[in-house]
C-alpha cells in the first residue's frame, strides 16, 4: 500500500511540475509554446472563436467593453492605444477579459526585432503576464518574425477569415474570426452585434484544442 501511495505521490508531483496551475484559473499555463516550429495558427478543430483587434477608440469602445458579458471575445490590444487609455485597460483586467498582443505590420519586425521585445515588456506592464498570443496588424507573419516568436515563447495567431461587416458566412468548425476596430479599418459595434447572434463562441484554447464546452452567446 505504501509503495502504491508513493507512486501516486510521484505522479501527482510530476503533473504539478509539468503543468502548474494558471494564475487566472484557465485550463492552460500563463505562458506556453504550442509548437517548436515557426508556424502561424489560423484555425482550430472545434466551434468558433471571435477575436477583435483594438487600436482605436475611446468612449465608444470603453462602453462596449463595460457592457460585455461572458463568454467574452478575445481582444488583441495595441500597446500605443493601451498607453492612451489606461482606464479601459483597468476595466479589461477587472473583468478578466482574455487578451493578446496586437503588433505592427509584419514587415516592421524584419527591420527592427527590438520592436517586439519592447511591446512584450509593455504588455506585461499592462496585464502583469506575458501574452500567449500575438497578431500583427495586417496578419502577415514573415519567417523571421515567426522564428522570433518561437524564441520568446509566444504563439502567432492569424485568423480563418477577417469579417468586415455585411454578409455573415455560415459557421465552419474550428474557425477563428478576426474583426478590426482600428482607425482606418473597423466594423461598427452595431454590426458586430449581428455577428454575436450568428453562432455560439468559445475561447481560443477551446477551439484550437477541440474542447467541447457549453457556453451561451455574447449578448447585445
Amino acid at each position: 500500500m505504501r509503495k502504491k501511495l508513493f507512486i501516486i505521490f510521484l505522479m501527482c508531483f510530476g503533473l504539478i511540475v509539468l503543468f502548474p496551475p494558471s494564475p487566472k484559473n484557465t485550463p492552460l499555463t500563463s505562458v506556453f509554446r504550442l509548437t517548436d516550429k515557426p508556424i502561424t495558427i489560423t484555425h482550430g478543430t472545434y466551434g468558433s472563436a471571435l477575436t477583435v483587434n483594438i487600436s482605436f477608440g475611446n468612449e465608444e469602445i470603453g462602453q462596449w467593453i463595460q457592457e460585455l458579458e461572458k463568454p467574452y471575445p478575445f481582444l488583441f490590444i495595441d500597446m500605443d492605444w493601451a498607453g492612451r487609455y489606461p482606464e479601459i485597460i483597468r476595466l479589461i483586467n477587472e473583468k478578466n477579459i482574455p487578451t493578446g498582443l496586437l503588433g505592427n505590420e509584419g514587415t516592421a519586425y524584419e527591420k527592427d526585432a527590438t520592436i517586439l521585445l519592447n511591446q512584450l515588456e509593455q504588455y506585461e506592464d499592462f496585464f502583469s503576464m506575458k501574452p500567449l498570443w500575438f497578431r500583427t496588424a495586417d496578419e502577415v507573419f514573415p519567417f523571421f518574425l515567426r522564428s522570433l516568436l518561437v524564441e520568446v515563447e509566444v504563439n502567432a495567431l492569424s485568423s480563418s477569415f477577417k469579417w468586415q461587416g455585411g454578409h455573415i458566412p455560415p459557421m465552419t468548425e474550428g474557425e477563428i474570426i478576426s474583426v478590426s476596430h482600428q482607425r482606418d479599418d473597423r466594423v461598427s459595434l452595431i454590426e458586430l452585434n449581428k455577428l454575436f447572434e450568428s453562432r455560439d463562441f468559445h475561447s481560443i484554447e477551446d477551439v484550437i484544442f477541440g474542447l467541447s464546452v457549453k457556453t451561451k452567446k455574447i449578448p447585445k
